[in-house]
């Protein structure tokens, strides 16, 4: 038989977690372990920092005019600061456009102006549809246009599918093609897994932002993406007051309904 130093006791426990007296005293004698540290000051800091960065990066996207058109809610210093960095962010845009236009090119010209381009900054290829009645391929040609001249420092090209490829099925076009270092790194045939014929220039930026042609913090990215969740926040509170006139006017008839009785 053991001896009784040698038995174990067992000790009551309710919650190891709570912060009593009796725990105390356990957590001493190492019958229970130590609490682990509270979650919520790292949450509250964490939350404190993503406000911080936040506030700080409030101006990023804003073009000049913006910038101009808040001097009166913001502190001078910090507005000539990002003044003076889109100043610069213009001026580096402006010397690497060189571009500013869709290629049309021919199959002789391709390795030329796109396998061995590419080895220069990436270039991103549109194989169009021969045929008219391609409505993707209409789609994503006049985005090509605007996208060509707004990242005049990318290069853009076009060229008719079958022209490219002999007998390349319509039924694949539009086709976009990134080639970055003379290899084809990005290949997306026609547009339903990038929206189909709602295609926007902002699915063109994430694309521009995911073969790493633009960073995700480009004035032009960030630009257009505020302005898109901005449209988005307004079209929903239309909603929300056009719904709300609805059901007050609902209720309005149901009065004057009630005045007939």
């Amino acid at each position: 038989m053991a001896a009784p130093a040698d038995q174990r006791i067992a000790v009551p426990i309710d919650d190891p977690n709570a912060d009593t007296e009796w725990n105390d005293i356990l957590r001493k004698h190492g019958v229970i372990p130590e609490k682990p540290p509270s979650p919520t000051p790292m949450i509250e800091e964490a939350i404190l920092e993503g406000r911080r960065i936040a506030h700080e990066n409030r101006l990023e996207g804003k073009d000049l005019d913006e910038l101009d058109a808040l001097e009166d809610e913001e502190d001078e210093a910090f507005l000539e600061q990002y003044r003076q960095k889109r100043m610069q962010e213009l001026n580096s845009l402006t010397k690497k456009s060189i571009h500013g236009a869709v290629y049309p090119i021919s199959k002789p010209e391709y390795s030329r102006e796109v396998t061995d381009a590419s080895q220069n900054g990436p270039v991103f290829v549109n194989l169009t549809s021969p045929l008219g009645t391609n409505v993707e391929s209409r789609v994503l040609s006049e985005l090509w246009q605007q996208v060509a001249k707004e990242y005049g420092d990318i290069k853009f090209c076009e060229i008719r599918a079958d022209k490219a490829i002999e007998n390349y099925p319509d039924r694949n076009c539009p086709t976009i093609l990134v080639y970055k270092n003379g290899d084809i790194v990005k290949q997306i045939v026609t547009l339903v897994t990038v929206g189909g014929v709602r295609l926007s220039m902002v699915d063109i930026d994430n694309l521009l932002v995911e073969v790493g042609a633009v960073g995700e913090k480009d004035m032009r990215v960030v630009k257009r993406k505020r302005d898109a969740e901005d449209a988005k926040e307004e079209q929903l509170m239309s909603k929300g007051i056009k719904s709300g006139n609805l059901r007050h006017a609902t209720v309005n008839d149901d009065d004057d309904d009630d005045d007939w009785d």
